[in-house]
């Protein structure tokens, strides 16, 4: 596995659990404002969904693959 793949499964788990620990929270504060979970939910699952996008296309994307095809 290319070192640069390995680095970003890493942090996409970090930011992973950082998120899920942070949406824990925000669930937690809805309890006492509820207003503040409404507006905040759409902002979450678009930027989970760019997220999500620009790691897809950076594992998809045969262009990033240099490293790949030097002889060694």
């Amino acid at each position: 596995m290319p070192l640069d793949r390995f680095v970003l499964i890493v942090v996409a788990a970090m930011a992973a659990a950082g998120i899920a620990v942070y949406i824990g929270l925000l669930l937690s504060a809805a309890i006492t404002m509820p207003p503040l979970l409404i507006a905040i939910v759409p902002v979450l699952a678009l930027v989970a969904y760019i997220c999500v996008r620009v790691i897809r296309d950076r594992l998809t994307n045969a262009e990033d693959d240099y490293y790949d095809r030097i002889e060694r």
